[in-house]
Order: C-alpha cells, then sequence, then structure tokens
C-alpha cells in the first residue's frame, strides 16, 4: 500500500520519509513488511503522498465462536498438550541401536 502510494505520487523514499517526517529506512522497512505502521503513522505517510486512508465497515460480521466449537479446540489443544508432554524433552545421550552381525561378501548368482 505505501509502495503503490509512493510510486503514484512519484517519490522517491528519502523524497516521502522527508514529507512525512521517518526515516528512509523505516519507510523501507514498512514497504518490505519488517515493520507495521501504526494507523496515525499510515495515514501520515499516505497524506504526505497525496493519498487518504479511509476506514470502512467490514463487510463480513464478526464470527463468535460456538461453546461447541471452543470445547472441540480445547480437546485438541489438550490432546496435542499431552502428547508433546510423552515425547522425551532432551535426546539420549547414547545413541542405541541393534548390532549388527558380520557382513559376508555377496556370492556370484550362480546360473
Amino acid at each position: 500500500m505505501i509502495r503503490g502510494a509512493r510510486l503514484e505520487a512519484g517519490l522517491t523514499q528519502s523524497e516521502l520519509a522527508a514529507r512525512s517526517a521517518t526515516s528512509q529506512a523505516t519507510l523501507s522497512a514498512y514497504e518490505h513488511g519488517r515493520k507495521v505502521p501504526s494507523a496515525a503513522t499510515l495515514q501520515r505517510i499516505l497524506a504526505a503522498s497525496g493519498h487518504t486512508l479511509v476506514v470502512e465497515n467490514g463487510r463480513r460480521p464478526v464470527r463468535t465462536p460456538s461453546a461447541a466449537a471452543n470445547a472441540r479446540a480445547a480437546r485438541a489443544l489438550h490432546d496435542v498438550l499431552e502428547l508433546a508432554a510423552s515425547l522425551p524433552s532432551k535426546p539420549a545421550r547414547k545413541l542405541r541401536y541393534p548390532r549388527l552381525g558380520p557382513i559376508s561378501p555377496a556370492s556370484p548368482a550362480s546360473a
């Protein structure tokens, strides 16, 4: 969103950073997803590029899980935690493996 607005305005990162009172490095981090700007910072950056931030009502209603869905999730989490608790937390000091007998040379196939 920020990169698109900046490119549409024909600005470099340094120019937009100077206009929006932020650093070029921070602006780069926002554009590459390494940082997330606050709503106020995003509004300031977009305004400096000649754009406006508009907040609209969402089209999808907020879904609250039912008690049954919460119970299923709780059981699944409980099962996963029990499984994790049953696994060894530290590797064994000595690797245990079956002893192998001597390996005999392969005999030529008879015709």
